[in-house]
């Protein structure tokens, strides 16, 4: 499995960013898919996951980004809105067939995740 992210930039706060996160490689088609940041000097942090149509979110996040796939096309996006300062961080993609399937802490710990992506950079000022 290879997890490709794209879409991280700079932008003000306030703004939006849609994160893209393209798979490919053998994939179970209901997999965990989630979303991952880590901000310089700080623990990374879980900040959305889906599998079927169960999402779960980080409370610093909810009501302003929204995760969604296409399985169509292998894709997993982040739309992120109404960005804050605090969202600044590396924004990471990553797949695993199980995490989901243990509950809504499991789903957004780092460490129940298998596959990861190399990352991309949202500066909000």
């Amino acid at each position: 499995v290879q997890l490709v992210e794209s879409g991280g930039g700079s932008v003000q706060a306030g703004g939006s960013l849609r994160l893209s996160c393209a798979a490919s490689g053998y994939r179970y088609s209901s997999n965990c898919m989630g979303w991952f940041r880590q901000a310089p000097g700080k623990e990374p942090e879980g900040v959305a996951a889906q599998r079927d149509a169960a999402t779960y979110y980080a409370d610093s996040v909810k009501g302003r980004f929204t995760i969604s796939r296409d399985n169509a096309n292998n894709t997993v996006y982040l739309q992120m809105n109404t960005l804050l300062p605090e969202d600044t961080a590396m924004y990471y993609c990553a797949e695993d067939r199980l995490a989901c399937l243990k509950g809504p802490h499991s789903s957004l710990d780092r460490n129940e995740y298998k596959y990861w992506g190399q990352g991309t950079q949202v500066t909000v000022s």
